[in-house]
C-alpha cells in the first residue's frame, strides 16, 4: 500500500459518494463496494511514494551503445482531474550511457507502471519516464511515446470514444533528427 494509505477513510468516503448519487449503500450489491474500491485504490495508486532508483538499480555491463527499445507496454493510469482511467501503450527507447551498461528490459515496463500507478496526467507520465532514464541510468538519449485513450473524454464530456492522445518526450542524442526518425520507425513498424 502507498504511504499514508487509509483504507477505512476511503470506504467511508465511497459510502458517502454512493449516498450522494442517490444510491443506497446498504442494498445488496453495494454493501461491499466501498471496501472493494478501497482495496482497488491501494493497487491502482501503488506507485505513490516509490522512486525510480529502486526499479533501475540493477544494470548489466554489456558495452552496448545502440538503441534499446521496448514498445507496446500496456499503460493503465488514473486521470488526476476526474479520477477516471486512461489506458494505452507506452514505447520506451534509450541509448545507454557511455559505459554501455543496460537495465533489464522488464525494468522499463516496471518504470512505466511506477509512474502510471499514481493520480496522473499523460504529459507528466511521459516526462517522468524519460527523465528517470536520464537521471538514473545516465542514458545518452531517450525517446518515450505514450498513446492513450482517456475515459474522461470517452464516457463523459465530449464523449469521443476511440480518440487517442499521443505524447512524447525526447532527451539527448535522440533529439538528432536521423536518430529520432530511426527510433520512431521502429515504434510504428508493422502497424
Amino acid at each position: 500500500m502507498p504511504p499514508g494509505f487509509d483504507g477505512k477513510r476511503i470506504e467511508a468516503a465511497m459510502r458517502e459518494v454512493l449516498i450522494g448519487i442517490g444510491e443506497d449503500p446498504d442494498r445488496e450489491g453495494l454493501v461491499e463496494t466501498p471496501a472493494r474500491i478501497a482495496r482497488a485504490y491501494g493497487e491502482i495508486f501503488s506507485g505513490l511514494g516509490k522512486e525510480p532508483d529502486k526499479v533501475l538499480a540493477r544494470t548489466f555491463d554489456i558495452s552496448h551503445d545502440e538503441m534499446v527499445l521496448v514498445r507496446d507496454i500496456d499503460v493503465h493510469s488514473m486521470c488526476e482531474h476526474h479520477l477516471l482511467p486512461f489506458h494505452g501503450r507506452a514505447h520506451v527507447c534509450y541509448i545507454p550511457a557511455k559505459d554501455g551498461r543496460v537495465t533489464g528490459l522488464s525494468k522499463l515496463a516496471r518504470l512505466v507502471d511506477l509512474y502510471a500507478r499514481r493520480p496522473q496526467v499523460q504529459e507528466r507520465l511521459t516526462t517522468q519516464v524519460a527523465n528517470a532514464l536520464v537521471d538514473q541510468l545516465g542514458a545518452r538519449g531517450v525517446l518515450v511515446v505514450l498513446e492513450c485513450e482517456h475515459q474522461c473524454m470517452t464516457m463523459r464530456g465530449v464523449r469521443k470514444p476511440g480518440s487517442t492522445t499521443v505524447t512524447s518526450a525526447v532527451r539527448g542524442v535522440l533529439r538528432d533528427p536521423a536518430t529520432r526518425s530511426e527510433a520512431m520507425s521502429l515504434i510504428v513498424r508493422n502497424r
